[in-house]
Order: structure tokens, then sequence, then C-alpha cells
């Protein structure tokens, strides 16, 4: 059935779709929340409809049933991650290059000492620290990045038990990957495609196991910024050697 436009004679108006957009985020923001809670498994329609204050018949109105419940929680997970990302550089970027020129040259330095990348590599400042910002932004011991990790992490852990989940699952890693590769990409400009997205695989899946050992209690906060730091200075020199590694391989050998 074709969707009606808004704003035209036969469609909502514009206050009632705002008012239903309302309501659909809210009961997607209070099953993040129960199920960073509870976990998938203790997500119960009576507590998610007191938790968004609607009722439950509302909730199946928007979503039918579980699985899509799940599917559209799994959705807004990975946007509001990457909108709690966007706003942090927005305001990065409201506050110029002079609030930012210090941290700037810390995260430099710290980046320089890790693992293959020395003092004066040729590795990109600014694009370094973009990629270190998108990367180190989701382990920050805030209510809202511990919810939204949480949530993730019970969601993708579900769909190894849900097949229909694995669809939505697979998009979002698979753009998550890009935009990794492509940060990548600006540190290491001549890097070829391939070995980008191998490094953002790496790093994307090291994210979601650090995360995931510091959410438990395994492994504390700092100790998880610091390996993820290390492995990008990892595959930031790994990538410098790949970059040059085609020009090695078609140089011909002399004739002796």
């Amino acid at each position: 059935m074709p969707s009606i436009p808004s704003g035209v004679p036969g469609g909502r108006p514009h206050s009632e779709e705002h008012a239903v957009s309302d309501r659909r985020t809210a009961i997607l923001e209070a099953a993040a929340t129960v199920i960073a809670r509870r976990g998938v498994r203790g997500l119960r329609v009576e507590e998610l409809a007191a938790e968004a204050g609607v009722s439950k018949a509302l909730i199946y109105y928007h979503f039918e049933d579980r699985t899509g419940l799940l599917r559209r929680t799994l959705a807004f997970v990975n946007n509001r991650a990457e909108r709690y990302t966007a706003e942090h550089s927005a305001a990065e970027a409201a506050a110029g290059p002079e609030a930012t020129a210090g941290r700037e040259a810390t995260t430099n330095s710290e980046t320089a000492a890790g693992p293959g990348v020395a003092p004066g590599s040729d590795a990109v400042p600014g694009p370094l620290r973009r990629l270190e910002q998108a990367l180190l932004l989701e382990l920050q011991d805030l209510p809202h990045v511990r919810e939204n990790s949480t949530a993730w992490g019970e969601l993708r852990a579900s769909a190894v038990f849900d097949p229909e989940l694995r669809g939505e699952l697979a998009l979002a890693s698979v753009i998550w990957v890009r935009e990794v590769a492509d940060l990548l990409g600006e540190v290491r400009p001549t890097a070829p495609d391939s070995a980008l997205t191998a490094s953002a695989e790496r790093l994307t899946a090291l994210l979601e196991g650090l995360s995931a050992r510091w959410l438990s209690g395994i492994l504390p906060l700092p100790d998880a910024r610091t390996r993820m730091r290390e492995a990008i200075g990892v595959e930031v020199a790994h990538l410098a050697r790949d970059a040059v590694a085609p020009a090695t391989y078609d140089t011909p050998t002399p004739p002796e």
C-alpha cells in the first residue's frame, strides 16, 4: 500500500505526524534502557510500556511483534551512537582550532608512543585524531554511552539465536566498517581499499570486545582506551607498509 504524503489533503497533519514520531521514539528509547538493564530476554512489554509511559496496545500498534521491536531498537541504538559521535565532532568544530590544539598534540604524542608509530611518522595528525575520537567515544564512562553500548552488545549477541536480527546487524556493521575505513583512508591516503577495510574490521571487532570487557568489569576503562589507542597505532603503521607494498611487488628483478 503506498504511503500518503504528509501535509496534503488526506494525509496526516504535521502535528499528528510529529506526535506519532515522538511516541515511537519514546518507545525505542525505553526499549534500549530496558535491554541495557535486563538484557534482551528480560524485555517485557509491561515494563517497556511503563518505562515509555504508553499503553501495551500502542507498542503493538507501532511494532507489531517482538522481533519487529528488536530490529527497530537495533537500528535506533546504532543511529544514536552515530548521533552523539557527530554531535561531539560538531562541538569540536565550533570550539575552533585554538581550543582543540592542545588536545590534538596530546593525542598525537600518545598515538606516536604506541607500537609501530614513531614520532615524526607521516600519518596525518588531523585525520588521525578524528579516527581516535570516532573509536574512543564508544569507551566513555557516561550514562548514555554505557546504556547504548550495553544494548548494542545484547542485541548483537541475540542475533546469534535470532536470524531475523542478522540482516539489520549486518547492515549496521557494514556501514560502521566503511566509516572507519574512510577515516583510515584519510590518515593513509595511499593505502589500498582492501587493506583499509581489513584494518577497519579489526578495529571495530576489537572495540566491541574491549567494550564488552569494560562493561562486564573485566577490564578497567583506562586500560581499554589504551589498548584501543595501541591497536590504532599498529593498524596505521601496517597501512603504511601496505601503501608501499604494491610498488615493491611490481618492481622487476634486474638481470644479473
